[in-house]
């Protein structure tokens, strides 16, 4: 016997459940569209140019919400994330303010770059703990 269609809509709902992590899915990409776009304007030098000259005036000329663009002024990747950011995308921004992806990744995390570069060398998080948000298993 043979299921029938699976509703996408819940699947996608499904990833929502697992604690610290955001997939990029269709519909978070719709929402960071312009997030994403500002990001990635910063690989040319003249934009980085008027981005560090004044970071607000650039932002303005984006269509981001109140929400996005106050979480890119306080660098709160996390946020970003939530509000449809793509971490490669960006990248662009902690490039440009000359952080590294270890540097930048230390910070969503909680953790010292020293401990969370140890805690990567020896393979990463551990798999054991919080598993699902709504079982808080």
């Amino acid at each position: 016997m043979t299921e029938g269609p699976r509703d996408i809509h819940a699947y996608l709902a499904e990833f929502d459940d697992i604690p610290g992590t955001r997939v990029f899915t269709a519909a978070r990409a719709r929402q960071g569209y312009h997030l994403n776009q500002f990001a990635m304007s910063l690989m040319k030098p003249e934009n980085r140019e008027r981005w560090k000259a004044d970071e607000a005036a650039y932002l303005d000329g984006w269509k981001l919400t109140p929400e996005q663009k106050a979480a890119v002024l306080a660098r709160d990747y996390n946020r970003m994330l939530e509000l449809g950011g793509n971490i490669y995308f960006l990248s662009k921004v902690f490039s440009t303010d000359g952080q590294s992806f270890l540097q930048a990744v230390s910070t969503m995390s909680g953790m010292s770059l020293e401990d969370y570069s140890a805690m990567m060398i020896a393979g990463g998080r551990s798999p054991e703990g919080l598993r699902s948000k709504k079982e808080q298993r």
